[in-house]
C-alpha cells in the first residue's frame, strides 16, 4: 500500500469522508485546500475533468498551499472567479517536521476578507500564518524563502565539510555554533544528514530546484541578480543528474563533499 493510501485510511478512521474525485470533494465543501507539486498539477486538480471548479458552489474558497509562480496563481484565481469562487495563494514552509506538528509557516496572498475567512483553517495547520499582500504575494514570499534557504544550505554544507576536513568533531562544532549567530533551522535540523552523508526524504531536492527556477525567473523579471541561488541551482542540477533528485534537500552537501574529496 502506498503511504498516501495509509494516511487516507487513517483520516477516514478519524471521521473524514473519502471523495471519489476533486469535484466530489468540492460538492460538499465551502473551503478546499490544495497542496500539489507544480502548476500543471494545480491546474489539473482545479480545472481538469472532475476538477474542483466543476463542483464548487459560488462563494466557495480555494486555498492553494502549493509552491508555484505568482503569475500562475493569479491566473488560476481569475479563472476560478468566473465560477464565483475565491482563492488565496498560501504556500508553506517548515519542512516535513512542520507539517507533522502543525507548526508550518504559511505565507498568504489575497484579499483581507478571504484571509479573515481562512485564518482559523490555516491556524490549524501552522503556527505562523502571515498575510503578506494581494494575490500572488504568498508565492513571491515563498520564492524569497527558497532563495534564502539555498544560501543557508550551501553555507551549512561548507561549514560541515570544513570541520570534517580539519578532523574535528563536526557534531560538537554544530552544537556549539547553534546558539550563536550561525544558528539556523538548517544547521539544527539538517547538518546531521550532511555529516553522515545520508539524506532521508524530508523535502525532495528536485522540488527545491523547481522552486529555485521560480525564484530565478522572478529575479530576471525585476532585474535582480542572485549569484548564490544560481550556484545552488547548478549544484542541484548535477545532483539530480546523478540520480539523487529524490533525496532530501540537504543532499546539496553532496556537491561540496565531493569537491572536497569526501
Amino acid at each position: 500500500m502506498e503511504p498516501d493510501a495509509r494516511q487516507g485510511n487513517a483520516l477516514v478512521e478519524l471521521g473524514a469522508r473519502e471523495a471519489t474525485s476533486p469535484a466530489d470533494l468540492a460538492s460538499t465543501s465551502d473551503v478546499v485546500i490544495t497542496c500539489l507539486t507544480d502548476s500543471p498539477q494545480v491546474e489539473l486538480v482545479l480545472f481538469g475533468p472532475d476538477g474542483l471548479a466543476g463542483g464548487l458552489a459560488a462563494g466557495s474558497l480555494v486555498i492553494d498551499t502549493s509552491t508555484i509562480s505568482p503569475r500562475r496563481a493569479i491566473e488560476f484565481a481569475q479563472r476560478l472567479a468566473t465560477h464565483g469562487v475565491m482563492m488565496l495563494d498560501a504556500p508553506v514552509t517548515g519542512g516535513s517536521e512542520g507539517a507533522r506538528l502543525a507548526t508550518l509557516t504559511i505565507l498568504v496572498g489575497g484579499s483581507d476578507v478571504e484571509f479573515d475567512r481562512a485564518h482559523d483553517v490555516l491556524a490549524a495547520m501552522g503556527s505562523n500564518v502571515a498575510h503578506l499582500g494581494p494575490l500572488g504575494a504568498g508565492q513571491w514570499a515563498k520564492a524569497i524563502n527558497q532563495v534564502i534557504l539555498a544560501g543557508t544550505y550551501l553555507g551549512v554544507a561548507e561549514g560541515v565539510v570544513l570541520a570534517l576536513k580539519a578532523g574535528l568533531d563536526a557534531e560538537k562544532i554544530v552544537g556549539a555554533l547553534g546558539g550563536g549567530a550561525a544558528g539556523s533551522w538548517v544547521l539544527a535540523n539538517r547538518s546531521g544528514r550532511m555529516i553522515d552523508d545520508d539524506y532521508p526524504l524530508g523535502f525532495k531536492i528536485e522540488l527545491h530546484r523547481k522552486d529555485l527556477g521560480i525564484g530565478l525567473e522572478l529575479a530576471r523579471d525585476v532585474g535582480a541578480t542572485l549569484p548564490v541561488t544560481a550556484l545552488a541551482a547548478a549544484f542541484e542540477d548535477g545532483i539530480i543528474a546523478q540520480g539523487h533528485g529524490g533525496d532530501d534537500n540537504a543532499a546539496l552537501a553532496r556537491a561540496i563533499r565531493r569537491l572536497s574529496g569526501l
